[in-house]
């Protein structure tokens, strides 16, 4: 039967979500607890892999087992085998044909910065730190320019792999909450540091170095080499993986308290 999970984790002390035969890896720490629950090697797929670094508070995986285990068993015996930084939301048998990364219709991160003149303590890996004084309005104004099909070329990390740079950007918000400033995307997929590179613009344009229509700019370009820095990963969260209704796949509210 196929399982599918919900997995939250905090990305600080690891080298990102795929296997490294060097380094610890959060499918790492996932596939050893879920083994030791159904006493056999499980390998599983998840919706994206992340970077070093990044966190997770909804990362979709699936997998197919022959042993029979009781949802709540899956859950409770998974998290009782992962480290701290790690835990499973939810855990359900599935209908077959669902596939965790084919079967996504879309992502959702959130990038938070914490800006103050103060480098942060205990939130020093879990957000970014922007000490300039950021504008909401103009970061705002900057990110209408970038929703909808595009070719993101400039948003690409040079080391990306997709097939296409084209992407539909469905939502780029930017928001204060708390003293914390928060850009929220939702797209079809993203491309490698897509995220990131468009945090990057978007906080230059805020600090006042670069004005809103420098995010067109940009985006026309179909050139990484103008578009600026790449932000930090610690500011970076998976929030949420959407599927068509039938599989069943519950969406996880954001908590806001993991930053």
């Amino acid at each position: 039967m196929r399982i599918a999970a919900i997995v939250e984790y905090d990305g600080s002390n690891f080298s990102g979500w795929q296997w490294q035969d060097c380094a610890p890896s959060v499918q790492e720490a996932v596939e050893k607890a879920l083994s030791k629950v159904a006493d056999a090697p499980v390998r599983v797929t998840t919706a994206g892999r992340t970077d070093a670094g990044v966190h997770a508070s909804a990362q979709v995986i699936h997998f197919d087992t022959e042993v029979r285990r009781s949802d709540l068993a899956w859950l409770r015996g998974t998290n009782s085998n992962l480290p701290d930084s790690v835990a499973l939301l939810w855990a359900s048998e599935v209908d077959p044909g669902f596939h965790a990364r084919f079967a996504a219709t879309g992502r959702e991160y959130h990038y938070v910065i914490l800006n103050r003149s103060v480098r942060p303590t205990y939130l020093a890996q879990r957000v970014t730190h922007e000490y300039r004084p950021l504008d909401v309005e103009r970061m705002q104004a900057a990110a209408q320019h970038l929703l909808g099909t595009h070719d993101f070329s400039s948003f690409r990390a040079m080391q990306c792999q997709a097939k296409s740079p084209v992407r539909t950007l469905r939502e780029l918000t930017v928001a204060n909450q708390d003293g914390f400033i928060v850009i929220k995307a939702a797209a079809n997929a993203f491309l490698h540091h897509m995220v990131r590179n468009l945090a990057g613009v978007l906080m230059d344009i805020g600090a006042g170095e670069k004005e809103p229509e420098w995010a067109r700019e940009v985006l026309e370009a179909c050139d990484r080499t103008v578009g600026g820095i790449t932000a930090s990963p610690g500011g970076l969260y998976l929030t949420a993986v959407d599927y068509p209704v039938h599989f069943n796949i519950p969406r996880i509210p954001v908590a806001l308290g993991l930053w």
